[in-house]
């Protein structure tokens, strides 16, 4: 297998897992600062998908550490195989939850103007700096499934 950007057992593959990790907690953390989410289920569904990508990459970094530590090679086609799956479903969840809140953010904020309302003041910002660092999430996970997708294609 070719040793790209991103792969497994590298120390580029470690940042990007963390990266993953930290813009996913963090955009877990801005959501539940913002008082109310829970009433809304696209939030909720960010919420749950960004931990599922908290959970993988917080592995899959653990284990790129692990791979790192004791100089072992990770690009063997079955665990390749096994990253590209988990990569693309976390992907595809992650844009779908990022994809959802972001259109209701955009419906409350511009088109029913309820963060501006007096009645009815929802913390838009902090849903909007959530939905941003899920994205900046995805936009991770996008590169290291296209690494991973092109590591098991080359094998």
């Amino acid at each position: 297998m070719k040793d790209m950007f991103g792969s497994p057992g590298s120390v580029s593959g470690l940042m990007l897992r963390i990266g993953q990790c930290l813009c996913a907690a963090a955009s877990i953390g801005w959501m539940v600062s913002a008082s109310g989410f829970s009433n809304y289920t696209a939030f909720c569904y960010l919420i749950a998908s960004m931990g599922l990508q908290v959970l993988w990459s917080f592995g899959l970094a653990c284990l790129d550490f692990y791979a790192l530590r004791i100089k072992k090679d990770l690009q063997n086609a079955v665990l390749v195989s096994l990253f590209v799956v988990g990569d693309w479903v976390t992907a595809t969840l992650s844009l779908a939850a990022s994809c959802s809140s972001a259109g209701i953010v955009v419906l409350y904020a511009r088109d029913l103007h309820f963060c501006t309302n007096t009645k009815m003041h929802l913390p838009c910002t902090r849903f909007e700096i959530s939905i941003a660092m899920a994205f900046i999430t995805w936009f991770f996970i996008a590169i290291s499934s296209h690494v991973m997708f092109w590591l098991l294609a080359s094998a």
